[in-house]
């Protein structure tokens, strides 16, 4: 079985990664997010929100509509509800979604399925006789 490593830090070790660790390890886009954290007081304080719902119960679908938060190293085995526009769609972190934003795995977009032509799509379609 294949283990899941994240730049060779494994399940156990990955969630005891500090903070100044882990910006060494980031993108430049996640390094310069998390950065400016105090610019951006929405993404701060839902960052303080996971840790305190974190140390009472970890087990409870943290509900968020904050979709650009970079999923940190700490949140391994947390799940979040993260809104899509519409409802939550549950997302639990796993060591290959470190790194990430909430929102890439909460799509806000569905798939359209266009069918064969019905009343009032075309003039011509007046004349294709309805099941």
């Amino acid at each position: 079985m294949r283990k899941s490593l994240y730049k060779n830090f494994d399940e156990e070790t990955l969630p005891k990664v500090t903070m100044e660790e882990y910006m060494k390890m980031a993108t430049s886009r996640n390094r310069r997010t998390l950065k400016r954290l105090n610019q951006n007081p929405r993404l701060k304080e839902f960052i303080l929100k996971v840790r305190q719902i974190k140390a009472k119960n970890p087990k409870k679908v943290i509900k968020t509509h904050v979709r650009d938060a970079v999923i940190l190293p700490e949140w391994l085995g947390l799940r979040f509800g993260v809104h899509n526009g519409k409802e939550f769609k549950p997302v639990e972190i796993t060591v290959e979604k470190v790194g990430f934003r909430l929102g890439d795995f909460s799509h806000s977009t569905g798939r359209v399925l266009h069918s064969g032509p019905g009343v009032g799509a075309t003039r011509g379609s007046k004349f294709v006789s309805l099941k």
